[in-house]
């Protein structure tokens, strides 16, 4: 494996991540070392050097707090201590510094909206009728629980009942709903006190930032954010001052309501809008009805369009640039992530969607001016398991159970696919009981594999500036085939179809291949045979750095 490069000593800049590749590990299912059947953080040290490999720049750990994992760590018990599942303290620190000797930064995953309703805070809180660090009304009121201790009345939960809100205050009042306090009252400020603590605890061992779980959440009645968004700004402030080189991810679904509100970067998510589903969502493996329907690009049958994700995008990318420049100069203020799946939702490979498939879906990823997360497995086509038993509340509707995006890691051919040495029943969630099921060590030995394209896209991209972040795209097709311009200098095309398809667009003879699968550039136009895709560069173009379009 290629030799890695060690993070400078000191580095305070975030420069890195403009261009960064990031990958999403979730703990439990990643590698395990002591036979437990969970993933640890000893494992995911051990498998560096395949990231390392692959080109990856940075890591976030879905929660590894204290728990009882009634909701996957979600449900933290303690912010300050890591859960024994994953390890010790120590593990996390050396898993922090050998991901730095190799250039890779490790984010955590923080939790600030909610806790475990066994966290202390709540017990003292549901004993205490002073205490303000949760909501409480004296009523019973819409999705307010009772109260399981000595104080009378009811408590407000985020998500599941055993997730108590912290109370962040409320955008405005009402006179009928006395809970509602205001933003400066004692509670809410303890709470935002707390939360620089704890990103101030975790910061000082090495962690690089963190990925904020449904950050859009934390203030209520505030349909516009606009509180919300002060909070984050406040905390944006702090965080510039006292730890200059760390990043904030956000669960927001809204870069251009995240990046203003002082996030680094904003996800795009299945759940709010179009960017998501008008990509990869098929119809297939996990569902909702909370969940805006249509059709997806990434389909063999040709249904969808990239328009809806591009308005999505610039929607999103014109929040990025710097308020003081031309929106011409291209991002500054923050990015937008594009991630191939994550642990609450489907991954590429799910239902119909075969790995044959995956090579346009990748070639798309890695040459959109948006940051690229991989989550884990990905990189090799794992799919999506279906028909699993909830798992640390893993199921939300009947159709809708997260537990197939989380099976164990195949690393190779090996018992449990190299996971864990653990009895088959022990693990964590069942493997993918497909004896074709994917390994890190198969696709290895072979050059044409999923994997090594992967890589080569990822290499490629940093090689190319214009293929990156801040490189300009203009977009000449949205139905099938996709091309666009990137930097004025590269052609990105992608057909995920069956059907072939054609681009007339004249003047691109002499394109040189960089990377392709089936696709051919004439001086008529672009043709594309079914699950093409290719990159290319432009005899004569010039890439307009730093410039941006659409």
């Amino acid at each position: 494996m290629a030799s890695p490069a060690t993070i400078p000593a000191g580095a305070t800049t975030r420069a890195w991540l403009a261009d960064a590749v990031l990958y999403q590990i979730y703990p439990q299912t990643f590698a395990d070392t002591n036979g437990d059947g969970i993933g640890d953080f000893a494992g995911i040290t051990e498998h560096l050097d395949h990231l390392a490999w692959l080109g990856v720049d940075a890591i976030w750990l879905n929660p590894c707090f204290e728990s009882p994992f009634r909701d996957a760590g979600y449900d933290v018990s303690d912010y300050f201590s890591v859960a024994p599942r994953y390890g010790t303290r120590e593990d996390l620190a050396a898993l922090v510094e050998s991901a730095g000797r190799r250039g890779i930064r490790v984010m955590l995953d923080l939790v600030p909206g909610h806790t475990s309703d066994r966290h202390p805070w709540f017990l003292a809180a549901a004993d205490d009728p002073t205490d303000q660090r949760y909501i409480w009304a004296d009523r019973q009121a819409t999705r307010f629980v009772p109260s399981p201790g000595k104080r009378p009345g009811y408590y407000l939960p985020n998500f599941f009942d055993f997730q108590p809100a912290l109370n962040f205050g409320y955008a405005r009042s009402l006179d009928d709903e006395p809970w509602r306090q205001p933003v400066d009252a004692e509670g809410p400020q303890q709470n935002r006190a707390a939360l620089r603590e704890i990103m101030d605890h975790w910061l000082r061992t090495g962690i690089a930032g963190f990925r904020v779980d449904m950050a859009y959440s934390l203030v209520k009645g505030d349909p516009e954010r606009a509180e919300t968004a002060k909070l984050w700004r406040e905390q944006r402030a702090w965080l510039d001052r006292t730890h200059p080189g760390a990043v904030l991810l956000s669960e927001w679904g809204r870069p251009e309501l995240a990046l203003p509100a002082g996030f680094h970067a904003d996800f795009f998510l299945h759940f709010a809008g179009r960017a998501i589903p008008s990509l990869w969502h098929n119809g297939e493996g996990m569902t909702s009805p909370s969940w805006e329907d249509g059709p997806c690009y990434f389909d063999p049958q040709g249904r969808g369009s990239m328009a809806e994700f591009v308005a999505a995008w610039r929607a999103g990318h014109t929040a990025a640039q710097p308020t003081a420049q031309p929106a011409a100069d291209g991002p500054g203020d923050g990015y937008v992530i594009l991630p191939t799946a994550n642990h609450d939702y489907n991954r590429l490979a799910t239902g119909s969607r075969t790995s044959e498939q995956l090579g346009a879906a990748f070639a798309f990823l890695l040459t959109w001016p948006t940051l690229p997360a991989i989550y884990y497995g990905d990189e090799i086509g794992m799919r999506f398991v279906p028909g699993l038993p909830d798992k640390e509340g893993s199921r939300l509707e009947p159709t809708n159970n997260r537990a197939g995006a989380r099976t164990p890691m195949q690393w190779d051919a090996g018992p449990n696919a190299g996971f864990s040495t653990a009895p088959a029943d022990l693990l964590y969630q069942p493997l993918d009981p497909d004896p074709g099921r994917p390994t890190v060590a198969g696709q290895l030995a072979d050059p044409d594999s999923l994997l090594h394209l992967v890589r080569r896209l990822i290499a490629l991209r940093r090689s190319t500036p214009a293929l990156g972040s801040r490189g300009a795209v203009e977009v000449l097709h949205t139905g099938y085939p996709f091309v666009c311009l990137r930097g004025g200098s590269h052609l990105v095309v992608v057909n995920p179809r069956r059907e072939p398809a054609f681009f007339a667009y004249p003047g691109l003879a002499g394109a040189r291949t960089l990377e392709a699968q089936d696709v051919t550039v004439t001086a008529e136009g672009i043709s594309a045979d079914s699950f093409a895709y290719g990159i290319f560069e432009l005899p004569g173009r010039v890439e307009e750095a730093g410039a941006s379009g659409s």
